[in-house]
Parts: C-alpha cells; structure tokens; sequence
C-alpha cells in the first residue's frame, strides 16, 4: 500500500467534498489553473493522501492539482454492493469528477489500481482529458505473485466484512519481519484509512486488479497524450512490462530513481517535475 511521506496539507491545499453528477468526492486541492489542471487518480488501498507530496511542487510549476477519493474509499461515501465498484462504474465516476471540477479539458493521473480506472474513462470518452499518465498502471491483471496475495485478501474480506479490523491485523501480520517500523502518526492513520474504507469496493477492486484484459490497443487508437511513469522496481507489474506498454502506446516514458511503486509517495519532488515537464508538452503556450 502506498504510505503518504507526510500527513499534514501543505499551506497552499484544502480539504473538501467535491460535487458532482455522482455524487460528493472527497478532495485535496491545490494552486491555480495557470497551465491546467490536473486530477489523481489513486490505487487499490490507496487514498488521496497518496499524492500530499506532489500538491505543493504541482501548484508551483503552475498546476491545479486535485486529488480524490474514490467512491467508497476512506473519506468518501459508497453504497454496500459489489457491483458498484466495476472499473467500468468508477471509470464513470472519473468522468464526473472532470466535469465537475470544469475549466476544460484535465490532466488524468491514474496510481496503480487508478490507472486501470482512468484508462476506462478515457476509454469511454477522451474528450475531457488533455492527457492520461499512468503511474506505476500495467497493460492488464496484476502479476501472478500479487494475484496471489490478492485473492487471500479478497476472500478474507468476503468471510470477515463486518470485521475489518480482524482482516487488517491479519494483512499486517504478513509484512516482512525486517520492515522498518512506520511512524506511529502514519501507522494510525493507515489503519483508519483502511477501516473507514467500504470494504465491498476492496472486494471489487480487488477482483479488478485479478481479471483486468490488456486494453492497450484500445488505449493506443484515443488521441490522448500519454505517459508511463514508475519506479525503478514494481511488485505489481513488472518494469519491463510497463516499458513494453509505453511503446505499444506511443507513451512518453519516465522511470523514477529512488522509487518503486509510488514514485508520488517515494519521491514526490522529482515525480512532480516530471508531470510538469510532460504536461507543459502538452500545453499550448
């Protein structure tokens, strides 16, 4: 999961439930639109608070930058059926928060998991979008070693739902014996995050990130600007995986030192610039 490198909004950032066609997103915003405006997309047990590190560097370069909780996850709300947490629905949902936030066409950062969902709603309707970054995001299914961790935590949340402190004990419980400790502040944080999370959308996105089709050749034919970003390594789809997915797609590539699969959380100073540097290409002077 990725782990914010702070929790505090920098100065500039404000918190909000953001409305729109369907329904109120929770929202951490900064900077004005001078060269556009940007929403993040973040991952499987993820948050908006994944992207606190890139607000204030991407509100400098120029940026409105607006990160968002997806429907049923941490701080905004989401009904108790599965079937509202297909990639194709939360795509939906992408498209509602572009409306919504206005001033034309958005820059589309999809995390991991939020890649799958961006990719579907520019899918769906390209013309929102001034262009689509997918970020530490593959072609299709998670690799086979995390399928595997997957589907024991799916099936743990279909058996335990109306305990999910007991499956958040037991997910911890598998972290390395060798992991550096988290700051007590973030060990907090992380498991009120995940127990404030509706735990039909962990099971539905879950099951997303096992079945997802490569779409690429679909993704390949939208006139949409496009980027591959991630680190150097990543558990969830391998580098080179991701390399071959930026050629099949005509991408811009960048490869983030010192980060693995969240350059935002990891190395936020250096991700930042190079969001700002493919999103001035894609801007009209």
């Amino acid at each position: 999961m990725s782990k914010p490198p702070r929790l505090s909004l920098p100065p500039r950032a404000r918190a909000y439930l953001l409305d729109t066609a369907r329904g109120a997103f929770a929202v951490h915003e900064a900077g004005a639109p001078v060269r556009g405006t940007a929403l993040l997309v973040p991952g499987f047990t993820g948050s908006k608070e994944d992207f606190i590190g890139l607000l204030e560097p991407l509100a400098g370069a120029g940026y409105r930058v607006v990160a968002v909780d997806g429907r049923g996850q941490y701080q905004s709300p989401g009904p108790r059926e599965e079937s509202a947490y297909t990639v194709e629905e939360l795509g939906r949902d992408v498209l509602a928060q572009a409306a919504a936030l206005g001033g034309g066409p958005v820059h589309l950062v999809g995390h991991s998991f939020g890649g799958l969902v961006s990719r579907a709603a520019v899918l769906r309707d390209a013309a929102p979008f001034a262009s689509l970054t997918l970020l530490s995001s593959g072609p299709a299914a998670i690799s086979e070693e995390q399928q595997a961790r997957t589907k024991l935590l799916v099936a743990a949340l279909e058996a335990l739902r109306e305990d999910m402190p007991a499956v958040w004990e037991a997910m911890r419980a598998q972290d390395p014996e060798n992991a550096v400790p988290d700051a007590p502040e973030l060990t907090e944080f992380l498991r009120q995050r995940w127990l404030a999370t509706v735990p039909e959308q962990l099971i539905g996105t879950g099951r997303v990130l096992l079945s997802e089709p490569d779409r690429v050749a679909e993704l390949a034919a939208v006139a949409v600007p496009k980027l591959v970003l991630s680190g150097v390594v990543d558990y969830a789809w391998p580098v080179p995986l991701m390399d071959d997915m930026a050629v099949r797609l005509s991408a811009s590539r960048v490869i983030v030192e010192g980060a693995e699969h969240s350059p935002n959380a990891e190395n936020p100073q250096v991700t930042a610039g190079a969001l700002a540097t493919f999103w001035d290409s894609c801007t009209p002077e």
